[in-house]
């Protein structure tokens, strides 16, 4: 699918911000791979495959910076992108106690293009133009996605909509507890459960203040 001519590409976290590419990329690629294995069959010919399984979606992208006519360092952008690697504890799932937290998301966005939600497993930084002074004013930087989920290479949801059902969010104040956020709501203090199973929390009295929860709908 060709972009739509005009539009910037861009990168969307899992919180919603957009990273904007200052020059869209020239070429883009994937790849997809499934495994399969065979029997081992001495003295006889070729063995029947057998399907054992998809593997993740892997998207290769090179982007431009130029920051010369703003005199501004290039790193305000490209470490937007690094930042991206970083484990971010306030993100679903999270849970302190044995220490299971991850980066976020993205998905790339770029016209009628927009990509299997994914995580960046490589970023590799090339600083081409400095300033006198030393200051980086040009960059190029290349990033792999390796697919998250399951899902298409490139769906057609509208990168604005998010899921079907997006989850609302809640910072914890001190003192509250999963059924008093429940309650709130909810309207009743009953479905505690869905949040806790949705976050990774296994006590729902002892709860950090501060800490962002992903609130699910509930049928």
């Amino acid at each position: 699918m060709a972009p739509t001519t005009g539009q910037k590409a861009f990168l969307q976290t899992e919180k919603g911000d957009k990273i904007p590419c200052l020059f869209n990329p020239t070429d883009l690629s994937f790849s997809r791979s499934n495994s399969w294995s065979a029997p081992e069959m001495p003295g006889k010919g070729v063995p029947t495959l057998n399907y054992t399984g998809a593997q993740s979606g892997s998207m290769s992208l090179r982007l431009f910076f130029d920051t010369t006519a703003t005199g501004t360092a290039v790193t305000t952008y490209t470490d937007k992108l690094l930042a991206l690697m970083e484990v971010d504890p306030s993100l679903p799932g999270t849970n302190e106690n044995n220490n299971n937290a991850r980066p976020p998301w993205v998905q790339f966005h770029w016209g009628s293009m927009h990509s299997f939600k994914a995580v960046i497993t490589s970023a590799t930084v090339s600083f081409t133009y400095f300033s006198s002074a030393g200051d980086p004013f040009r960059a190029t930087v290349d990033l792999t996605l390796t697919q998250y989920e399951d899902g298409k290479v490139f769906g057609p949801q509208n990168p604005t909509s998010g899921t079907p059902h997006p989850h609302r969010s809640h910072r914890v104040q001190p003192g509250e507890t999963l059924d008093r956020i429940a309650a709130a709501h909810y309207g009743t203090p009953n479905n505690w459960r869905a949040i806790a199973e949705l976050n990774g929390i296994e006590d729902p009295i002892a709860l950090k203040p501060g800490r962002v929860l992903a609130i699910p709908e509930v049928t």
